[in-house]
């Protein structure tokens, strides 16, 4: 006997339409730039009418502002693998370093809201506050706290570098714009780019004796 799924209640079809729209949204905006996109566009995906979408979210910016906020806290989250890091410092740095490289490198919601972040930002300051706030601030304080421990503990070198960790992510930025604006004309190895600024900069934090072959 085949077996009928349940069917979604209309009460159950209403929940889900904002989450739906702010789906759709984010692929036409990632697609079109905020500029380029209509309203209209976001409801044609969805088979809806542009007075739907507009019930839920009353303004363009309005719905692009939720619609950068609901994909930034969707995508990958820092605060899991910072929570999994083990061995001496240096292991943990390189690994938080290289996780959120990875994360950034290869999950597409994290490279379409840092190309909307750029092309917007000046214009909607919170929205890239936002995404700050959600993944790059945890990040620098976890790499923070790493550095501070290990200078407390010896493994580390008290230097400039040490005052300023943010440093240390600073090529994953790199990648990343690099990403957007060349890879398809002139692509790099962002893996490989990563693992020399962290040997260069870890060999500069590290005392002498802990140094890296």
């Amino acid at each position: 006997m085949k077996r009928v799924g349940k069917k979604t209640s209309r009460a159950e079809r209403k929940a889900l339409r904002p989450h739906e729209i702010l789906e759709a949204a984010f692929e036409e905006f990632a697609a079109k730039g905020y500029a380029a996109t209509r309203v209209e566009d976001i409801a044609t995906r969805l088979r809806i009418t542009k007075g739907t979408v507009y019930l839920y979210f009353p303004t363009k910016d309005v719905l692009f502002q939720e619609m950068f906020r609901h994909a930034s806290t969707s995508s990958a989250d820092p605060s899991t693998a910072i929570g999994c890091l083990r061995g001496s410092c240096a292991d943990r740095i390189r690994d938080l370093l290289l996780i959120t490289y990875e994360n950034t490198a290869n999950d597409r919601r994290t490279r379409e809201l840092l190309r909307l972040s750029v092309a917007e930002g000046t214009r909607l300051p919170k929205m890239v506050d936002c995404r700050h706030e959600l993944f790059i601030a945890p990040t620098l304080a976890a790499l923070t706290t790493l550095v501070e421990e290990g200078v407390k503990s010896g493994e580390l070198r008290q230097d400039t570098a040490a005052d300023t960790p943010d440093v240390l992510a600073s090529s994953i930025f790199q990648v990343a714009v690099w990403h957007l604006m060349l890879a398809d004309r002139r692509p790099i190895d962002g893996r490989a780019l990563m693992e020399a600024h962290i040997d260069l900069v870890m060999n500069g934090l590290l005392r002498r004796s802990e140094r890296m072959a």
